[in-house]
């Protein structure tokens, strides 16, 4: 089975980005109850200010996509969409094992 590791940017509003976090902090607690996720870390970027940088390791592709019709996982996205000027898929990644894997 391969792993699935997303590292994506997402862009808030000018003044939001720190809203933007929360929400996607709240995600990665919310992640903690989903068996196939091993990893989701959140950070701001240092030189943009309404950037937020999330990384995540699935056991597979499959549970990252079921992960998304989770109700709270929907919430969430309810919650962000008013603030997220745009997002990027920086890379999609085959995790290989290190340190939190």
């Amino acid at each position: 089975m391969d792993r699935f590791g997303l590292f994506g940017k997402l862009m808030a509003k000018e003044g939001h980005g720190e809203q933007l976090a929360a929400i996607l902090l709240e995600a990665s607690h919310a992640m903690k109850e989903v068996t196939g996720c091993e990893l989701y870390v959140v950070s701001a970027a240092e030189n943009e200010p309404d950037a937020v940088m999330v990384y995540e390791v699935w056991i597979n592709q499959e549970a990252h996509q079921a992960s998304l019709k989770l109700e709270a996982t929907q919430n969430l996205i309810k919650q962000a969409k008013p603030i997220i000027a745009g997002m990027e898929r920086i890379s999609t990644l085959k995790p290989i094992g290190g340190k939190g894997l």
